[in-house]
Formats: structure tokens, sequence, C-alpha cells
């Protein structure tokens, strides 16, 4: 059987495959379903944008239901032009985010990760 994971990630070309790595090694799994917005860490933790919010709603619960995903990764990074504040601001919002989607999502494991540009992540 296929186990997923899920990814929801920037649309950056330049951290997906680092997160896309790291996912498959922390989860264990074969594949990671991508979910994409610019700076989704800001969007999901200011919660102002209705319709953003409704769609990653909806494309996690597709990767949880019908892929049966287990975990979710919230991802920020450094020199991100959809949430372009500092990265203590963008932790902040990493927190946010992860409190926000335990609520909408029990029982699956979510994490936060900061990226940097060579590479390096970290969970916060």
């Amino acid at each position: 059987m296929n186990k997923f994971c899920t990814a929801i990630n920037c649309m950056d070309g330049r951290v997906q495959e680092f997160v896309s790595c790291y996912l498959k090694n922390r989860f264990s799994a074969q594949f990671v379903d991508t979910i994409t917005e610019p700076g989704p860490n800001r969007i999901i933790a200011e919660q102002d944008d209705f319709h953003s919010i409704r769609s990653i709603q909806n494309r996690l619960r597709i990767s949880i239901e019908k892929h049966n995903s287990v975990g979710i990764a919230i991802v920020g990074h450094e020199d991100c032009a959809g949430n372009p504040v500092e990265k203590s601001e963008q932790i902040l919002h990493l927190q946010k985010s992860t409190q926000w989607l335990k609520k909408q999502f029990a029982g699956i494991e979510i994490i936060a990760l900061w990226v940097e540009l060579s590479g390096k992540i970290s969970e916060i």
C-alpha cells in the first residue's frame, strides 16, 4: 500500500524538493501530496483570506480521506515573496498555523518546518 504525507508549502520552487525529501524520511512516506500557496503560513495564521483557507482545507481533506495521509507539515522559508517578513514573525505564523491545523484535523500528526535556501530544515 502506498503511504502519503502532506506538505502545505510555499509555491517557491527553491524549497519544494528539500521539503519533499525531508517529509518522505520524517513520515516514512513514499509520496508527498503538495498544497502550495505563496506564504501559506501567513495565510493560515492571519485567517483573512476565506477562499484560500477553504481551498487549503478542501485539499487537505482529499489528502487525508483519499490518500490516508499520515502527517501534515506547514512550511515557511527564508526570502519568501509571499510572506516577506523576518524569520521571527514567520515562526509565529508557523506556530499559529500549527495550532489552527491541529484544531481542524485532530488525530493526525502536524508539524511546522522552517526551510533555509541552503536546504537546511528545522522543525519548529
